[in-house]
């Protein structure tokens, strides 16, 4: 069993905080990581994946949610949506702290009852697939260390271009990671698929257009790492515009697409401007893509845009338990300046990171990060090229190549 990073995070919300909601895409370990939890802290577990406990939750939601003691865990609490309120009576009429720790495999955004019953009882945290880091057994260092570039030195890092690509064909979902056969992992990720589309988008939105949406999400896979401009979707794949628009809010809402907004000096641009796309894993994507061989892929035109994915998804769940709180988005100017990820936090500063499937790099590589420094003025921190080189190398004050796996791999 792996060690997630989030768990310790966890564990606080628990000692103080009556509610916890755990969210993430189906078969991330959310089951396995509140099970752990349970065992060690005592308690009880529930899941609504089990017809007649759901049955139970349905008939009379709140006599099911006060007829538990102590740390109560609810698995895939979405399926019964009239517990939100039942639990927010039980915990207003006793305030203990760790009272429910509820998973979900649906956002919060499609349950507006959970912001209309828990507001103030609740904490919300996102579980998404293993890091590398998890995988590995390391400590997620790097998104902190982004904040500070003097804690960075001319140093030699293990790297080789057949393993990064083996790990962005596998992804960080455990079923896919445990299976060592490619054409077995490539059958997982196509009943996953499978079964997102045809259960869980099915039984929140009741939809028929199964067809259309697998559609949509291999579309997403091709143009993973593009602007997400939705006529031009639209036109793609033969789907109406505001159909597209439902189709995305619900892969969004599951966890599947995780779009990353542009950033802006100016608050307000940032809600004019288009996210670019990516899915909530790169083995996902991979699969979606056809790509299953290391070798194939590591001299294929997919590498660029599923490293990308591969990157922006370790950076996302470390930031869910960094030191540093911040947010990611990507950079572009109208003069077509670009920069991958750039990571804003409101008390440490604006980080830009560059990612380059090359193994060299050159000062003109660091010209969209100069320009993410010209627009955040004073309050820009570090650029970073994350490539596939083996050296961490200078390129200036502040300024730093960095290979791809310092992001798992521990070096002083």
């Amino acid at each position: 069993m792996y060690r997630r990073h989030l768990t310790e995070r966890l564990r606080t919300a628990l000692a103080d905080t009556r509610v916890v909601f755990l969210q993430g895409a189906r078969q991330t370990g959310k089951s396995t990581l509140v099970r752990g939890l349970v065992e060690e802290l005592g308690g009880t577990y529930l899941t609504l994946d089990d017809p007649a406990v759901q049955a139970t939750a349905r008939e009379d939601p709140y006599f099911f949610a006060s007829s538990t003691r102590g740390l109560t865990v609810i698995d895939e609490v979405q399926f019964v949506p009239s517990l939100f309120p039942a639990i927010k009576r039980v915990v207003d009429n006793d305030p203990a702290p760790g009272r429910f720790l509820l998973t979900g495999s649906a956002s919060v955004h499609l349950l507006p009852t959970i912001s209309e019953s828990l507001a103030g009882r609740v904490e919300l945290m996102q579980l998404g697939p293993l890091t590398q880091s998890e995988i590995e057994a390391t400590s997620p260092e790097f998104v902190t260390r982004l904040f500070d570039p003097a804690s960075w030195s001319i140093a030699e890092f293990r790297l080789d271009r057949r393993d990064i690509c083996s790990r962005i064909l596998r992804g960080g979902f455990p079923e896919a990671v445990a299976r060592t056969s490619s054409e077995r992992r490539a059958d997982w990720f196509g009943s996953y698929i499978s079964t997102i589309l045809r259960r869980d988008i099915r039984d929140l939105a009741q939809i028929e257009g199964i067809a259309d949406l697998s559609r949509l999400v291999s579309l997403l896979a091709a143009r993973v790492g593009g602007l997400m401009n939705l006529s031009d979707h639209s036109r793609s794949v033969s789907i109406p515009y505001s159909t597209l628009r439902r189709y995305l809010g619900l892969l969004e809402a599951t966890f599947m697409v995780q779009p990353l907004p542009a950033w802006s000096s100016n608050l307000g641009n940032r809600l004019l401007k288009s996210p670019k796309g990516y899915l909530v894993d790169s083995g996902l994507a991979a699969s979606l893509r056809g790509e299953t061989d290391a070798d194939v892929l590591a001299l294929s035109s997919s590498l660029g845009p599923l490293l990308e994915n591969f990157v922006l998804a370790e950076i996302r769940q470390q930031l869910t338990t960094s030191a540093v709180r911040a947010e990611a988005f990507h950079f572009r100017t109208t003069a077509n300046a670009e920069v991958d990820i750039v990571l804003d936090s409101a008390a440490s500063g604006v980080v830009g990171i560059e990612i380059k499937a090359s193994s060299s790099v050159g000062r003109s590589d660091f010209s969209g990060l100069r320009s993410l420094a010209d627009n955040a003025r004073g309050r820009f921190t570090g650029g970073y090229i994350l490539y596939l080189g083996d050296r961490a190398l200078p390129f200036g004050d502040r300024y730093w190549a960095i290979p791809v796996s310092a992001l798992w791999v521990e070096h002083d």
